[in-house]
């Protein structure tokens, strides 16, 4: 008898081996990670908000470009949104995260001669240079960091 049930247990021993190794892979529940070491937001909790289809609308990821102080920023310009000739005082750092993004100089307002950045490229544009920027037939988000406050001083000339 005993040497039956050995022999069953020896047969059925790769199964059982297979059985515990997979119970050892289960999913772990981590705890919640601790606030003093580190801060997310999940997609989910990061909406665009802003310029209701008028123009760019925004995410604050950190910091507030309204203040002194550094900011990181993700603005999306829908399409056939486009900014008029401003300058910033301060110099800003900027990454095209999708679709293409069209840079314009100067202060005459012509989007037809704006420059197109595809995704991927990376931009410093620099303080006090008047400049006019957004998207044509498609979509564009940009990723900003820098110094505020960001004010835009409008530097159209018509």
């Amino acid at each position: 008898m005993w040497a039956d049930m050995a022999q069953g247990l020896l047969r059925h021993l790769p199964l059982i081996a297979a059985l515990g190794l997979c119970l050892q892979l289960r999913p772990v529940n981590a705890d919640d990670p601790d606030p003093k070491v580190m801060e997310f937001r999940l997609p989910k909790d990061l909406q665009f908000k802003g310029a209701n289809g008028e123009g760019a609308e925004n995410i604050v990821l950190f910091g507030d470009p309204n203040k002194p102080g550094m900011y990181g920023v993700l603005t999306k310009w829908g399409p056939h949104r486009m900014s008029r000739p401003h300058f910033h005082p301060n110099d800003r750092y900027i990454y095209v995260v999708s679709g293409t993004w069209w840079l314009g100089w100067g202060p005459h307002y012509d989007p037809a001669s704006t420059y197109p950045v595809p995704t991927g490229t990376y931009v410093h544009h620099f303080g006090k240079q008047i400049h006019y920027d957004g998207a044509k037939d498609q979509e564009c988000v940009i990723y900003i960091v820098g110094m505020g406050p960001a004010t835009a001083t409008p530097a159209e000339q018509k």
